[in-house]
């Protein structure tokens, strides 16, 4: 089944749609965050999956070519990106006034939840999810059509837009370094199941095992 070439259009639409809300109150519905984020990554994948045969061909592809280096590489930048975010974690706090107030507010995003629960859908379902929609399937299209520079930075001008909705600047700007990263990784390599391994392992790190806030 395939789903027309405006519907695909409307795909980035519909991705600020579910997020931009969701950060903004931290629920879907009747959902916390992470149900909602999990619920609305799901419904992103599998309608690019849908729209875009080649995307699931190049997924298929991408995991029969060199599986132990990416995934090996993914570990790796996830932790240099995490050394990065400590480094600006420290600098943050100490220069910007309201710092640590909105990065304990990213924190605030666990609401209770069971850790448990946060890391099983971290780990299968938000974190590659994330990365196969807005690397894999965005900026892999906006490349071949625009061009490798302005696909690179239109997804990741795009993945920090929708969390504006948090109302919070430093998640605001960690989106856009992220983005811009994984963003400049994909475009090197590309490979989703690289950067969806180190998007996976990156969350896994800030939000579970060493948290900056």
């Amino acid at each position: 089944m395939q789903i027309s070439r405006r519907s695909t259009a409307l795909l980035p639409i519909l991705a600020v749609i579910l997020f931009g809300p969701l950060l903004a109150w931290q629920r879907l519905g009747p959902l916390d965050f992470w149900w909602g984020m999990s619920l609305s990554v799901a419904v992103l994948i599998t309608l690019s999956c849908l729209a875009d045969k080649s995307q699931r061909l190049a997924l298929l592809q991408d995991l029969k070519v060199g599986l132990a280096k990416k995934i090996s590489l993914g570990f790796l930048s996830a932790l240099v990106l995490y050394g990065v975010f400590w480094a600006g974690n420290v600098v943050s706090r100490a220069v910007l006034p309201f710092a640590a107030k909105e990065i304990g507010a990213v924190y605030g995003f666990k609401q209770d939840a069971d850790i448990i629960r946060i890391g099983l859908l971290i780990l299968l379902v938000i974190g590659p999810g994330e990365e196969l929609f807005w690397r894999g399937f965005l900026q892999r299209r906006w490349q071949k059509s625009l061009g490798r520079p302005s696909g690179w930075l239109l997804a990741a001008g795009l993945y920090a837009a929708v969390h504006a909705g948090s109302g919070n600047l430093i998640l605001v700007l960690s989106a856009l370094v992220c983005g811009l990263y994984w963003g400049a990784i994909y475009t090197r390599f590309q490979s989703a199941i690289l950067v969806a391994v180190s998007h996976t392992v990156w969350d896994i790190l800030i939000f579970i095992i060493f948290p900056l806030g």
